[in-house]
């Protein structure tokens, strides 16, 4: 980048993270001055803490996809700036994930680590920190099918899981040309075992599920500053996990089962097992996570809680953009009233990004000396 479009995209960010903060003309002038000068200096600039902090809640109150943005204002950040080796990397994420995880009361929380503008680009290669392993067989997946092929990188890479339905996958961190990979302590892994208040045949099927959902492949942009990993969480919303993980016949594919555990009749469509069988699994998810004291959020609660965050924003004169066909829940659409609303799905900056994938196809060659 340019460094006069550096500094334009600087002058813009901290233009609004200043005013929002409640600091006047003279502080922001200064603080732009400093910036300029090192922009001019160093080719880049660095984030204060309160920069990076409030950068890093503007950053999800300007997610289009995400309905939870009620809470942006509570977001707890690590800065880990100064880490970029991959050990050092994973010990932070485990931090992240045991202050996040919390023994079940979920803490929104985000890591940010070194800027790609400072040190070698740091990259998490994970999708989420904790996501199930997917193993392809003649006669199918077992595990998460959305996880094959990053599943065959970490074998190509040298881990071994044990070839079951819930095999946490290990963390994948890259420096530069140093790759290494890291098992998760078994205690940071919180699960929740998946049972009904009703029909006990459901817990009969093993499901299970984990408890913080941790998104860590995607760059965090501030001020034109980009944060090539920055794993960041909120809490789930239930038909996350019982309508989309569970249910999808790309993943775990679990209506046709739960039918049968139940006793629904599935000789045609028009019996909706479908629809019974979803709203039955969504019950059971919420129901187990909320037995074990794990945070969840239904779908109804939280399209209000949006209704409210939209009701803020207008307070605050800003413009609520959203992307509908991710806000809308995959359960019961119609009956919230995200459903029958409408949303400018613009990108505005500071924002969370979708990054190339980091790692090619396998097979590719892998040197031993590389892990740790």
């Amino acid at each position: 980048m340019r460094m006069s479009a550096l500094f334009d995209e600087a002058r813009a960010f901290i233009k609004t993270c200043y005013r929002e903060l409640g600091k006047n003309e003279v502080e922001i002038e200064r603080r732009l001055d400093e910036v300029r000068r090192q922009i001019d200096r160093e080719g880049t600039y660095d984030h204060t803490f309160e920069e990076l902090e409030h950068g890093a809640r503007m950053a999800w109150r300007n997610s289009n996809r995400c309905i939870g943005r009620l809470f942006w204002q509570t977001l707890h950040l690590f800065d880990r700036r100064h880490l970029h080796r991959p050990k050092d990397v994973f010990d932070a994420v485990c931090e992240h994930l045991a202050f996040a995880q919390n023994g079940g009361r979920i803490r929104p929380t985000i890591t940010v680590f070194a800027s790609a503008s400072r040190e070698r680009a740091v990259r998490i290669w994970n999708h989420q920190i904790v996501r199930y392993a997917g193993y392809e067989t003649p006669k199918g997946t077992v595990g998460d099918p959305a996880s094959a092929a990053f599943t065959r990188v970490c074998e190509a890479l040298g881990w071994r899981g044990r070839g079951t339905p819930w095999d946490v996958l290990p963390v994948v961190i890259a420096d530069g040309d140093e790759i290494a990979w890291f098992e998760l302590p078994l205690p940071l892994i919180l699960e929740v075992p998946i049972e009904h208040p009703e029909y006990p045949s459901i817990a009969d099927l093993g499901l299970r599920w984990y408890a913080t959902p941790v998104l860590s492949d995607m760059a965090l942009i501030i001020g034109g500053i980009r944060y090539t990993a920055a794993p960041f969480n909120g809490w789930y919303m239930g038909t996350e996990i019982g309508a989309r993980n569970l249910a999808d016949p790309f993943r775990y594919n679990m209506l046709p089962a739960v039918a049968e555990a139940i006793g629904l009749d599935r000789s045609s469509d028009a019996t909706l097992w479908r629809d019974r069988a979803l709203v039955e699994l969504n019950i059971a998810v919420l129901h187990s996570y909320r037995k074990r004291g794990v945070t969840i959020v239904d779908h109804h609660t939280a399209s209000r809680q949006f209704a409210y965050f939209e009701r803020l924003e207008r307070d605050a004169n800003r413009r609520v953009t959203g992307d509908w066909t991710w806000l809308i829940p995959p359960l019961s659409p119609a009956a919230t009233h995200i459903f029958h609303s409408g949303y400018d799905d613009d990108f505005v900056l500071p924002n969370f990004v979708r990054q190339p994938s980091p790692y090619p196809a396998p097979p590719f060659r892998v040197d031993p000396s590389m892990f740790r």
